[in-house]
């Protein structure tokens, strides 16, 4: 059996792409790849479950391909597609490969393996965004969900005091470490777990996941903030909104800020 199915979709619109990502995400999809119309899915073939595929894509009236994959051809995937990024004069993303990029604040060099975090993506960008417009000298940062680890690294490089990461997913936790150790980032730690749970408390935490993760685990995110703090979260679509912010309220935070990308929603609160 191979090692992973590739699922390819034609002709989408921009709202399609990342309508499917999220309901994908939540399907058991790891990896994504968008082109201008064109997105390819990604799933170890054990985890394929067709038939909910048939579900998702019946709902939408959507067709696709399907084909098999080696995992040995992974990095070459996305040596071949992956561009750098660069958020503004802020912060530029790019693998080993590529050029030195000037007049940034920061530069992030990743591995551009199946780990969701690019920068790319619009949840990613916007996370960074929002980073940048808070104070994370001296503090105690929590990534959860780290993927690529491009947050933590962030993070670290805007002066936190500690960053702790966490993955379900042992290929993240791989490739996250590995960019640790590219960027030089010292005050990273990492650990597999699937809860927010860590009986720990951080003065800032970044949750770029999903809604169900996000809503599942949002005890335990508030319970771990230190007052005065800020919880940052995307991963959810416009859709979504409402009801994280409900949920939010209900736990006494404050939403401070909202960013809208191609349909996705990123929000800071602060307790």
């Amino acid at each position: 059996m191979p090692d992973y199915i590739q699922i390819t979709f034609s002709d989408l619109q921009p709202e399609q792409k990342d309508i499917l990502i999220a309901q994908l995400s939540d399907a058991g999809f790891e990896g994504f790849e968008e082109t201008e119309d064109v997105l390819k899915a990604f799933i170890k073939s054990k985890e394929f479950d067709k038939l909910l595929l048939e579900e998702i894509t019946f709902k939408y009236q959507l067709k696709y391909r399907e084909s098999a994959i080696k995992n040995t051809n992974w990095n070459q995937v996305w040596e071949a597609n992956f561009q750098p990024i660069i958020i503004k004069d802020f912060v530029a993303i790019r693998a080993a490969f590529h050029v030195p990029i000037k007049n940034v604040d920061f530069e992030i060099i990743i591995t551009p393996k199946m780990s969701f975090g690019t920068g790319h993506h619009a949840t990613t960008h916007m996370m960074i965004e929002q980073m940048r417009e808070i104070d994370f000298k001296k503090k105690l940062v929590f990534d959860f969900g780290t993927g690529t680890g491009i947050l933590a690294i962030l993070a670290e490089k805007l002066g936190a005091r500690e960053v702790m990461t966490v993955d379900n997913d042992d290929w993240s936790i791989e490739n996250a470490e590995e960019n640790f150790i590219r960027n030089n980032s010292s005050k990273i730690k990492i650990q597999k777990t699937s809860t927010a749970s860590l009986k720990m408390n951080f003065d800032i935490i970044l949750a770029n996941i999903n809604k169900n993760v996000i809503r599942d685990n949002f005890s335990a995110l508030v319970n771990q903030l230190n007052k005065p703090g800020f919880l940052l979260l995307s991963g959810l679509l416009e859709e979504d909104f409402e009801e994280i912010n409900s949920i939010a309220f209900d736990f006494n935070l404050k939403m401070k800020k909202k960013l809208i990308r191609n349909n996705w929603v990123c929000i800071k609160f602060e307790n």
